[in-house]
């Protein structure tokens, strides 16, 4: 069953689009809806139009809701934009009678075969780099290009994963997620900014019960990642403490080709902080591929 309604972009709401150095863009209609899929009833967003698709996946604090940085800018630029709630985050509801926990890379694929989309650009960040790796290693074909943003991409090898509990230290774990992700350049110039990334994220995750954390199709290593030729960027903020600076640099020596880019000024939610930047970089790396 499909629940469909008219929403207008919320570029001409937000105050916050200003802040972040975007123009606002006249409101565009976007359609919302819920797609029944195996083991979920999905939410998702999408710009419509015959543009190339560009799809966003957010991170573990968020939902579809935070890529309102994007959305408009995007769609501004003919691009065919979809965004969703991953599985236990903002509107979509798992479906008890289909397979739990589910893949984050399955869903994703159902959601595409669902639009009747055959090829598109994909960006991920922080836990969606995750599904984006997952992604890329199990259905390649279907993808233009790939954005690993500020994600320190979940994979396997017993040095990495010693590496990132050097880097997660319980004292680290302990602090607010704002606190985390961050970084201390944008809580002190956009106050207004980092009280809506709050709101976004306290309001993330129904307060329901969720179900357990989803599986990935592949143990993501870096040999793994070797495997990847599709068009790749990499992206992370200079003052990034969940996935710094050199943490990028050693995705990009297993990424075939792949381009890294270090955002100025921004901490673990790069979209957010530093949209103009993210925006154009992106923009111009996919416009290539």
């Amino acid at each position: 069953m499909r629940h469909w309604q008219v929403v207008a972009s919320s570029v001409a709401l937000s105050a916050a689009l200003v802040g972040g150095g975007i123009s606002a863009q006249p409101a565009s209609a976007a359609r919302e809806a819920s797609a029944d899929l195996p083991g979920v009833h999905l939410w998702f967003t999408d710009s419509g139009g015959s543009g190339v698709p560009v799809v966003f996946v957010h991170a573990a604090t968020g939902s579809s809701q935070v890529w309102e940085y994007q959305r408009p800018v995007f769609a501004s630029r003919g691009h065919r934009v979809i965004t969703y709630d991953r599985r236990g985050y903002g509107r979509s509801v798992a479906d008890p009678s289909g397979t739990q926990p589910g893949t984050g890379a399955d869903d994703l694929n159902a959601l595409m075969d669902y639009l009747k989309i055959d090829r598109f650009h994909l960006v991920g960040t922080a836990a969606g780099g995750f599904v984006a790796w997952d992604y890329a290693l199990s259905f390649p074909k279907r993808l233009r290009s790939l954005v690993v943003a500020n994600s320190i991409g979940g994979v396997q090898d017993p040095e990495y994963q010693e590496a990132m509990q050097r880097l997660r230290t319980p004292d680290f774990l302990a602090m607010s997620p704002d606190m985390r992700e961050l970084g201390p350049a944008y809580r002190v110039s956009n106050p207004s900014g980092a009280e809506r990334w709050r709101e976004l994220e306290r309001t993330a995750r129904p307060t329901s019960a969720q179900p357990p954390a989803q599986t990935f199709r592949n143990r993501v290593t870096f040999a793994q990642l070797e495997t990847i030729t599709v068009p790749t960027l990499l992206m992370t903020g200079d003052a990034d403490m969940y996935a710094p600076p050199p943490i990028m640099r050693m995705f990009a020596t297993h990424v075939k080709g792949s381009k890294a880019v270090v955002i100025p000024e921004a901490g673990h939610s790069g979209y957010w902080e530093q949209p103009e930047f993210f925006n154009r970089t992106v923009l111009d790396f996919i416009r290539k591929h």
